[in-house]
């Protein structure tokens, strides 16, 4: 019995790995990519690009099922939120709006993802990291996210 049970579990795991996924880059426009700084944007590109942007690298566990869902599911919604690579497509107010996120979730650590950085510790934003986006975010006037002030 428990022979059969493992055989179907693996005719299963066999199987889904048959559903096709788009795990593709969109085109990167050169005129729509966000302007930064150079250290900033090396903190965002290492930390956000690979769900925010049309840059995702697709490592070899993304086209294993059922991690390739999990992983097409996060790079979709992500780049549905915000598209470095397609910044210029935003209004200014949403950029305002998306930069006070951006600072929130940074400051409330819950981007990245903390599953992504378990294989991905580069992505971890360091406390120096931190600084360096916070200052440019005060460079550029953003108003520190209601939900930060004490």
């Amino acid at each position: 019995m428990k022979s059969k049970i493992l055989i179907f579990i693996l005719v299963i795991l066999i199987a889904i790995q048959f559903v096709p996924l788009d795990q593709t880059n969109p085109p990167i426009i050169d005129d729509q990519e966000i302007e930064m700084p150079e250290d900033v944007k090396a903190i965002m590109k290492k930390s956000c690009y690979d769900c925010h942007s049309n840059e995702t690298v697709w490592p070899a566990y993304s086209k294993i099922a059922p991690f390739s869902w999990l992983i097409s599911h996060d790079v979709d919604e992500g780049r549905g939120d915000i598209n470095f690579s397609e910044w210029n497509k935003y209004s200014d107010e949403d950029k305002i709006d998306i930069f006070e996120e951006i600072w929130e979730e940074i400051e409330k650590d819950d981007m990245p993802l903390p599953y992504y950085t378990i294989l991905h510790s580069e992505a971890e934003i360091t406390p120096e990291s931190k600084k360096i986006l916070v200052d440019w975010f005060r460079e550029m006037n953003i108003k520190e996210p209601k939900e930060l002030k004490k």
